[in-house]
């Protein structure tokens, strides 16, 4: 191959090997999260409402780093499993706020071992993990800034 195709080369790109290991990793919560009624995208916007009930579809948006085109049918179908209550705000009627159900709530108990499972799937020492997940967010963060 001609040293001005080297850049294409596939063991050459940095998006190759995050676009599988995220696939891969992503595929390892289903059997954990199928049981629950889950998918991986709705574990995630769970997860965020776990951690601060009552917030808006722009801050939900924000924390996973998804559009408001991605996000919004995710939560109406959440909404309609029961998992989730989308009301108007009082002071701005174009903001939506998202809280967990009670069903919702109780989901958080039924999936707390989630994250150990899926750990235990994973042969990285802690230390390369913690450099892992240090240099991803660096990486993000960098094109967040751009």
């Amino acid at each position: 191959m001609r040293d001005e195709y080297e850049a294409m080369k596939l063991s050459n790109q940095l998006c190759f090997p995050l676009y599988a290991a995220s696939r891969n990793i992503v595929s390892l919560y289903t059997p954990y999260l199928k049981p629950l009624g889950l998918t991986y995208t709705q574990y995630i916007v769970m997860l965020v409402l776990w951690e601060k009930d009552e917030i808006t579809v722009g801050e939900i948006c924000e924390k996973l780093m998804l559009d408001n085109g991605t996000l919004s049918p995710l939560l109406k179908k959440m909404q309609e499993e029961g998992y989730i209550e989308k009301r108007r705000s009082k002071e701005d009627d174009r903001v939506v706020l998202v809280s967990l159900s009670k069903e919702g709530r109780a989901l958080q108990d039924k999936a707390k071992d989630v994250p150990e499972k899926v750990a235990s799937c994973i042969d990285l020492p802690p230390e390369k993990a913690q450099m892992l997940y240090t240099l991803l967010y660096e990486l993000l963060e960098n094109q967040k800034n751009k």
